[in-house]
């Protein structure tokens, strides 16, 4: 870890000056990387680096002149920065909250680098992350992580303390890295009680907003430390803009009629929706091609293990058509069975298709958002109907049938999701005959402390056969591939309600390779 009294006194960044180009040095009032550091996107010759220029960060434009600023990078392969193998200047942008997206190529494959900024004689924090293996390259084994849902209200971040020491290639973040709206109650546990901190606005509308957002959640050390020692690979979900948003529809609280004057209408939306994923976009490391473009992000893309595993990850939101039955859960209505009915949408079930039959990988995963298995909702005997979560692709069956069709003519299919707040896996069946298996990782603060089980779980267990576990406590999830099996762990923390916690291991879900259906070990 570097700060100013490690970088030399005479250090200027002269010769970069122009009239749209301001020196650093003397314009930052304080310390410029107070938002961390973060790599994620990898490819087997690079990946992206990712900073903001904030000494300021909960003031307007994080404290920052308006114009650019030059930030230095280097990659090395060691971690003392002795060879450096990679490095050049990148302008920091007003216009994009003064953060920098770095596309670095030429390194090795399946090997660890180290990276850091240097911008108005400050130095930022050092990173860490792995570039993938060559494509098609023989691989033996892969861990990385799964990790989501991340209120800032709901308690604090030290499951990310836990995950920045696991030994992982990278980490799938599933989504909702922020919240929306401010509480001033939580009933986590049925009875009211106060947040563990609070939120720095009320609820998030334009742009300043959704920036407050990112840089205070960005302030959390405990968040910093896994995104400095892990590529992620970032998506998102619906709190990142509106609860259960889907494509331009402003779902803004479960059962309203989008017809409703307060909710916003499509077109007044959009232009929400393009301020939420400029915010998204400024803070995530991800690739230059991900840059909003009329309120829409390329967020779908593939990740490939060498031979081992092929990842699909998809955007279950933007292509969505609106949620049946008024959403929320309850009772299915004769919209879940609409032929018509999107999830993923035309073009990126097509994309999917493609990329699943060049084959080439033991394993398929696909990293998504919401349940894909169809599940019981009910937690008492005495409830008469079948209810689901509207919101998952049980509100969609003829999607949810094609993509489980197009699992049926694979081997080897694992999903990954979250949004549920909540840790459990269970195999998912087509027509009596199971075509894949589905972990669902808990969330790392949503939810508060949580339980071991929430009431009624064995109603839940016995009502679907096909699960085979389910828990109410905070963490991550760990996958462990190999050749002959793919292994989820289900790491826990006790508590979120207090900075420091304990983690331990919860369980472990097993599918053998060509062998159908989870095993719990």
């Amino acid at each position: 870890m570097y700060n100013r009294r490690h970088f030399l006194a005479g250090a200027t960044l002269a010769g970069l000056a122009a009239p749209a180009i301001v020196r650093a040095q003397g314009i930052l009032r304080d310390f410029p990387f107070k938002l961390g550091v973060a790599a994620g996107d990898p490819a087997s010759d690079g990946f992206v680096i990712w900073t903001r220029l904030a000494p300021e960060p909960m003031e307007r434009h994080g404290g920052m002149p308006l114009a650019n600023v030059p930030v230095d990078w280097e990659v090395a392969s060691d971690s003392g920065f002795r060879d450096v193998v990679a490095k050049g200047t990148e302008l920091a942008r007003p216009e994009l909250a003064h953060s920098v997206h770095v596309e670095v190529a030429g390194l090795q494959p399946d090997r660890p680098y180290y990276y850091r900024f240097t911008a108005g004689g400050e130095r930022s924090l050092r990173g860490r992350a792995r570039t993938l293996p060559a494509p098609g390259a023989k691989t033996d084994a892969l861990k990385f992580g799964v990790a989501g849902c991340q209120h800032f209200e709901a308690g604090f971040f030290g499951a990310y303390r836990h995950l920045a020491r696991e030994d992982l290639a990278f980490v799938y973040h599933y989504g909702d890295f922020i919240y929306e709206y401010s509480e001033e109650y939580l009933f986590n546990t049925g009875l009211p009680t106060r947040p563990v901190r609070k939120h720095a606005f009320r609820a998030l509308v334009d742009l300043d907003d959704f920036r407050t957002a990112y840089s205070q959640q960005l302030g959390d050390i405990d968040l910093q430390a896994a995104r400095s020692v892990h590529a992620f690979l970032s998506s998102f979900d619906d709190h990142e803009i509106r609860n259960d948003w889907v494509s331009d529809i402003d779902n803004w609280k479960l059962g309203l009629d989008v017809n409703d004057p307060e909710a916003a209408s499509p077109e007044v939306f959009m232009l929400k929706k393009q301020a939420a994923m400029q915010a998204w976009y400024e803070h995530m490391p991800v690739r230059k091609a991900l840059l909003p473009r009329g309120g829409m992000v390329a967020m779908n893309r593939e990740f490939r293990w060498g031979d081992l595993m092929a990842m699909q990850l998809l955007d279950t939101r933007q292509y969505r058509g609106d949620q049946p039955c008024d959403d929320g859960f309850k009772p299915a209505c004769p919209g879940v069975y609409d032929k018509n009915a999107q999830v993923l949408g035309k073009a990126q079930e097509e994309w999917l298709g493609r990329n699943l039959a060049k084959g080439g990988a033991t394993w398929n995963a696909f990293a998504q958002q919401v349940t894909m298995m169809s599940l019981d909702r009910r937690r008492k005997d005495d409830e008469p109907k079948k209810i689901v979560n509207l919101d998952s692709w049980a509100g969609y069956e003829a999607p949810r049938e094609r993509i489980l069709a197009r699992m049926a003519g694979l081997k080897n299919n694992v999903v990954l999701t979250g949004d549920e707040h909540q840790n459990f896996c269970g195999d998912l069946v087509l027509k009596d005959r199971v075509v894949g298996a589905e972990f669902v990782a808990t969330s790392i603060s949503s939810g508060g402390d949580g339980s071991d089980q929430r009431n009624g779980t064995d109603t839940f267990l016995k009502l679907n056969p096909e699960l085979k576990f389910a828990n109410d406590q905070r963490g991550y999830v760990v996958c462990d591939v190999n050749r002959e099996a793919w292994q989820t762990h289900f790491m826990v923390v006790d508590k979120v309600t207090t900075p420091v916690n304990t983690l331990s291991k919860r369980a472990t879900g097993v599918v053998e390779r060509d062998v159908a259906g989870i095993k719990m070990a």
